[in-house]
């Protein structure tokens, strides 16, 4: 498409037209372009005067399905929660969560709280474990980061996915999505009636949320909307990002020497994973609100438009070489976390939390090798995320 085209028309399974745009330059300009409106409740109702049956998410009030002044009045309640310094204090607690990870998945872990003897200690540095990157580590972490900023029970953590793959993955019957709104609608809001019966907040994100509830700033579903926003963005991007970068390392060698070769280049090799493999490969469904022209073709007013963020970043006349993983790229710029005013509230968060576990995996593990044939790996069944349902691994001290 990008090649062929600045836009092309598809259709969905039910028939809703939709306008694709795959070109760095493009997608860059629109993703701040207020003729692109993202106001989910007018999406659908836009969405249902031309087919029956399409779901755009209309259920769930949050940041990422609103326009100013909503946006605006929604995006200053947290956005201070993940300000450059505030992720910078958070850092102590994402590396303590990751050792403790590492720790359950390393055979010779044992070794730093009890007394053995030197060739029981030999026989252990040498102990490999299989695992699975998903679901032991890259799914945990940023999940438990999550909990301690919103002040959620981790021990949940395996329903916030659930609703959250229920959520992201929508087919064709809408139940399953219906259901996991529902269900964690209650669930956050069961446990804020708890805190305030109880008088208790602590100082976590949710404290804050109900603080601006109780200042008129948000509504019960706005609260709602909000954290399962945080509970899905603020673990959906890391663990496909951990997954699919881990992935990149096993296929090129070469580049894994020259990142091991010094760990401090973590951030740089951060940044290229992003571009090489974005997490989130499709921003939100946007429609347009008057006519707008990219490179020739107009789009017409009250049209679906979903800006390829994949195929942004892949595109040769924007970076050199962009099917090649160079973890010292200078032709920097990826959009892997969108543009203006919709840019990812957590993006800061994102990379720390990738930074910090892939240094630690690296280094506990100087051998990982794939634990299966790499056309075996199944890929997340979602338009908009690129992420690796599971990564079967070796890990090898």
């Amino acid at each position: 498409m990008r090649q062929s085209a600045p836009v092309s028309v598809l259709h969905s399974d039910g028939g809703l037209r939709l306008w694709i745009v795959p070109r760095y330059a493009d997608v860059r300009a629109a993703l701040s372009d207020h003729r692109f409106a993202q106001d989910v409740r007018r999406a659908q109702a836009l969405a249902d005067s031309r087919v029956e049956g399409v779901n755009l998410g209309a259920e769930i009030t949050h940041m990422l399905s609103s326009d100013p002044p909503d946006h605006t009045r929604l995006r200053r309640v947290v956005q201070a929660a993940f300000s450059r310094k505030r992720v910078q204090e958070m850092r102590p607690m994402v590396e303590r969560i990751t050792l403790e990870l590492l720790d359950e998945l390393d055979p010779a872990a044992a070794r730093h709280t009890t007394r053995t003897t030197t060739a029981t200690a030999t026989a252990t540095a040498t102990a490999t474990a299989t695992v699975d990157l998903i679901r032991d580590f890259a799914f945990p972490l940023p999940i438990l980061v999550v909990c301690e900023l919103l002040g959620l029970p981790p021990q949940d953590r395996n329903l916030y996915r659930e609703w959250s793959t229920a959520i992201v993955t929508q087919e064709g019957d809408h139940t399953a999505f219906q259901q996991a709104v529902h269900d964690m609608g209650s669930y956050v809001l069961a446990i804020a009636d708890q805190r305030i019966r109880r008088n208790d907040r602590p100082a976590d994100l949710l404290t804050d949320l109900l603080a601006a509830r109780e200042r008129g700033e948000l509504t019960d579903d706005e609260i709602v909307g909000m954290v399962a926003l945080l509970l899905i963005g603020g673990h959906e991007t890391t663990v496909n990002l951990l997954g699919t970068s881990c992935l990149a390392l096993l296929r090129n060698p070469d580049q894994t020497a020259w990142l091991r070769a010094d760990p401090t280049r973590m951030p740089m090799a951060v940044e290229e994973f992003l571009r090489y493999d974005s997490p989130i490969c499709m921003a939100t469904t946007r429609f347009t609100t008057q006519p707008v022209d990219i490179g020739g073709v107009e789009i017409p007013q009250d049209e679906f438009v979903l800006l390829s963020l994949g195929a942004a970043n892949r595109d040769p006349a924007r970076f050199q070489d962009p099917d090649r993983l160079i973890l010292n790229r200078q032709d920097t710029g990826h959009l892997a976390f969108g543009g203006g005013i919709h840019r990812c509230l957590g993006a800061l968060l994102g990379k720390l939390e990738t930074e910090i576990a892939l240094t630690a995996l690296l280094a506990r593990f100087p051998g990982i090798t794939l634990a299966c044939q790499e056309h075996d790996l199944r890929w997340r069944n979602t338009m908009m995320l690129r992420g690796l349902e599971t990564l079967p691994l070796t890990l090898n001290r």
